[in-house]
């Protein structure tokens, strides 16, 4: 994140033995990045319209949910890219109560275009193609990993190439490299998608 608030010193040690991840260095842990995790949270619920939360409720819910995790975190993007999940999950599960809300009321899924996958912001996305989103990249979690930890850090963490790069330790072009190949599978996905 440009502008990270957190100082390196405060969560990097909670980060050293992620096979001994207490539920109290977890709760540290959460406290250290509770900065950046709330600016990631207010990204979240922008670049999501219409969901009813606001960004400390987001934030206090995804702590609910890593805390409730076995999840071990052996960095920062890694830590991250586990709390935007949760926040994506729970967005996902607001927009669906919403909707169920609705019964039904002419809902139908539409595609997502390969520029949409690609943008850094997209507001107001429907809830179907949230939804399709988060199936595409579940799908690509079980295949490559790697992939979909890095559409989580770039897409919904907001992270830029140079700043995933440097999370990473390799070079911006190696991480431009895989975010093509994400883009690239999911947009397979979502194409392959029922409408």
């Amino acid at each position: 994140m440009t502008g990270a608030t957190t100082n390196e010193s405060t969560w990097a040690p909670l980060m050293t033995a992620p096979a001994t991840l207490t539920a109290e260095n977890r709760k540290r842990l959460f406290a250290a990045l509770y900065a950046d995790l709330h600016q990631l949270a207010e990204r979240q619920l922008r670049r999501n319209a219409g969901v009813a939360l606001s960004p400390t409720t987001l934030l206090h819910e995804t702590y609910l949910g890593v805390c409730r995790g076995a999840a071990e975190f052996p960095d920062r993007s890694r830590f991250l890219a586990y709390a935007s999940r949760v926040m994506r999950s729970l967005i996902i599960d607001c927009a669906r109560q919403r909707r169920a809300e609705k019964r039904g009321g002419g809902f139908h899924f539409t595609q997502l275009q390969e520029e949409q996958v690609d943008q850094q912001c997209a507001p107001g996305i429907e809830t179907g193609q949230l939804e399709q989103l988060s199936d595409a990249l579940d799908e690509l979690a079980q295949v490559d990993p790697a992939l979909a930890e890095l559409v989580d850090l770039r897409y919904f963490c907001g992270f830029s190439i140079t700043e995933i790069a440097a999370l990473r330790s390799v070079s911006p072009r190696s991480v431009e490299r895989d975010w093509q190949k994400a883009r690239t599978a999911l947009y397979g996905a979502l194409s392959d998608a029922p409408p």
